[in-house]
């Protein structure tokens, strides 16, 4: 009897640390990652030149995908600095080794507005380079099935949004590669992940155990250690392991008792 509950909370407790693992892509915003999968060709939206294209069209290298939105008043700008200061800092060429897409989340953005939020980082970052990072606008249709195809959940808020932060890569035959979360890329992590997606190799990437870590607090306007689930986490992993253990041990002591006898 004593065996059967103990191995009925070790089940339990494995259950849970598998719920809690798993937590943040039941929530309502944040990113499930879809490495290894092929985003939609046939989505189309409009660039900051005012054409009509498709993603077919524009990738062909590694690309480095952004979603963010043209008035947000927090993540966004800072997300984008960070791409640019990568841009600057990494020894690739923009637009001959890799490119940038930025998609808004936002159906309200304009092909205006996606021209001027360019003309403004592109000037102080990709410099005469600016073709390789492009501005895109689309219909609410085409940016629902966008941000679903790269595993992105962003929820309305009044004229607003609640948004993860992050950019993907995306090879040039349009398989998700990598993802690097926050605000600020690391020159090497960015090379590799454009490296990574030119052999068309999906990778998962060790930033994913610090979203797990960490949650935005929207309130603060920055990221918090998310105590409560790292300590649930932690207790549930020590009780499996003591389970175990007790387990072991008791069948141990059991085969002892029967070559005794």
């Amino acid at each position: 009897m004593k065996r059967k509950l103990l191995i009925a909370v070790a089940f339990f407790s494995l259950f849970s640390l598998r719920e809690v693992a798993q937590s943040q892509d039941t929530t309502e915003v944040g990113i499930t990652e879809h490495l290894g999968k092929k985003i939609p060709y046939d989505l189309k939206f409009v660039n900051d030149k005012f054409d009509t294209v498709t993603l077919k069209q524009l990738i062909n290298k590694p690309t480095i995908f952004s979603f963010v939105y043209f008035d947000c008043p927090g993540l966004c700008s800072p997300l984008l600095e960070g791409v640019g200061n990568v841009i600057d800092k990494t020894d690739l060429v923009l637009g001959k080794d890799y490119q940038v897409i930025t998609i808004s989340f936002n159906f309200r953005d304009t092909p205006e507005k996606a021209k001027k939020k360019k003309e403004k980082f592109t000037k102080r970052y990709s410099k005469d380079k600016s073709d390789g990072w492009m501005f895109l606008t689309a219909d609410s249709a085409t940016i629902f099935k966008a941000t679903g195809a790269f595993g992105y959940r962003i929820k309305a808020q009044g004229l607003d949004f609640i948004h993860p932060s992050a950019i993907v890569v995306v090879s040039p035959e349009g398989m998700i590669t990598r993802y690097l979360y926050g605000i600020s890329f690391l020159p090497f992590d960015l090379k590799m992940a454009i490296i990574e997606a030119g052999k068309e190799q999906p990778r998962p990437t060790i930033q994913k155990l610090l979203l797990f870590c960490f949650g935005y607090d929207v309130a603060g306007k920055r990221y918090a250690l998310e105590v409560t689930k790292i300590s649930g986490t932690v207790i549930i992993f020590f009780a499996v392991i003591f389970l175990i253990t007790l387990i072991v041990k008791s069948r141990k002591k059991r085969i002892k008792i029967t070559h005794n006898d």
